[in-house]
């Protein structure tokens, strides 16, 4: 079933908007001239056709896809990633973008969801599979699957209530949409029930678990905390990480942490800010604080009396878990929040604490909390009394390790089972 017109005229009238939000976002003039190109064609050559589609939005959905897109590079295959975000592609690049995977890989942004381009981009790429991460449903990106006859997935497939409800509200188009779908792996029981609820067939769906639970830290990033532990002296220091933060949580979290990070040299904390546009507020916000402060961008080191590390970077996020002894995982204390990922933290021993707004990552969120595996707290203050608990108390930052590598070992498995379903569309 075709797209209903409403949503394409909608889609027109909002155009003119995109473009000018696009060039907003942009850092320069080429910038915004490749992302035009890439939302509005003429698209990019592609490198290869019949590659495997991954569309993941952003770096969680990136970071969690991950491993699969590393499997079907190894095994061969050529595989197309678009993402949404410009943080998203930039991770997507950082990781395959290089030897031995560049020939293979392509990365470039999402067309916009308008009929005429989404048919265009899938006549010129002709991938062989389309595979969407965790929520990523567009309705003519769908649509022209099944016109193409490209099979299409939702992998790793997780759905909250208030996501549930603002599909609800248009309920033709998402059951058209879902079952244009011919498989719908869902994270949870949760997930799949609300699916149901939309109107996807029943058949289509089943919970594979999820895929984030089988993580590794990469081990050049194991290999490089090494040698930064050894470059910039950090045997004898204390490391917190805030990460993935968003405003205000670096000002609020770093002034609480302000009178102990004055009274012990031996503490200093690193903060990587979610979003890039945001690097030299964050700066700002530490000198504005009087707490002395060097920047990654600028190639400076943690010196001894760094009391700031800003990492403003991209793709290094399992390099600040690496040298973490304690960390806070951002975007939870602001409002409306909605969290980020805990287990790369975790998979890394690291003893993670997150704010009390983590609903886009609930259920995994709750199992860790029930077995007493991660520290929920209310405020910044919390947070930062809980952080230094934990880096001066070694029975409490070893008892949250010790729960919290239970529940990864428990959830592992849902990678091969994910492999095992898309080998079948191969």
């Amino acid at each position: 079933m075709a797209t209903p017109f409403w949503y394409n005229a909608a889609l027109s009238v909002l155009k003119p908007l995109y473009r000018s939000r696009i060039k907003k976002r942009a850092e320069s003039e080429a910038q915004y001239q490749q992302e035009i190109v890439e939302r509005f064609g003429p698209f990019q050559p592609p490198k290869n056709l019949q590659a495997i589609w991954f569309h993941v939005v952003s770096v969680g959905e990136t970071n969690a896809a991950q491993p699969l897109i590393e499997h079907y590079l190894k095994a061969g295959h050529p595989v197309l990633v678009t993402n949404t975000t410009k943080t998203g592609q930039a991770r997507a690049k950082s990781l395959f973008l290089k030897a031995p995977y560049e020939p293979l890989f392509q990365a470039v942004y999402l067309p916009a969801d308008q009929k005429h381009l989404i048919a265009d981009f899938y006549q010129k790429y002709q991938p062989k599979l389309l595979l969407l991460m965790e929520t990523e449903l567009w309705p003519n990106l769908i649509d022209q699957a099944k016109n193409f006859k490209v099979p299409c997935l939702l992998l790793n497939a997780r759905l909250s209530e208030k996501s549930a409800q603002g599909y609800g509200k248009v309920k033709g188009l998402t059951r058209s949409m879902l079952n244009a779908m011919q498989q719908l792996l869902a994270q949870d029981l949760a997930t799949q029930q609300r699916y149901i609820d939309l109107g996807i067939e029943t058949k289509k769906t089943q919970v594979l678990g999820n895929i984030k639970f089988d993580i590794t830290a990469p081990q050049q990033f194991i290999e490089r905390a090494s040698e930064l532990k050894r470059e910039w002296n950090l045997s004898g220091r204390k490391v917190i990480t805030l990460a993935s933060t968003h405003a205000p949580e670096e000002k609020d979290v770093l002034a609480a942490l302000k009178p102990a990070l004055m009274a012990d040299p031996a503490l200093v904390c690193i903060v990587v800010p979610r979003h890039p546009e945001r690097f030299d507020e964050v700066f700002h916000v530490a000198q504005a604080l009087g707490l002395r402060t060097q920047r990654r961008s600028l190639g400076q080191s943690i010196e001894a009396n760094t009391q700031v590390y800003l990492a403003d970077s991209m793709g290094e996020m399992w390099l600040w878990y690496g040298l973490s002894q304690a960390c806070y995982v951002g975007g939870s204390l602001n409002e409306p929040g909605g969290g980020h990922n805990i287990l790369e933290p975790i998979a890394l021993h690291v003893p993670t604490i997150l704010g009390k707004n983590y609903f886009n990552f609930q259920t995994i969120v709750d199992e860790f909390v029930d077995a007493q595996a991660v520290e929920v707290v209310e405020n910044a203050q919390q947070a930062a009394t809980t952080l230094l608990k934990v880096l001066n108390d070694a029975s409490k930052a070893e008892s949250l390790n010790t729960a919290a590598q239970k529940i990864m070992q428990q959830n592992q498995g849902s990678l091969a089972k994910h492999i095992s379903v898309i080998d079948q569309y191969l």
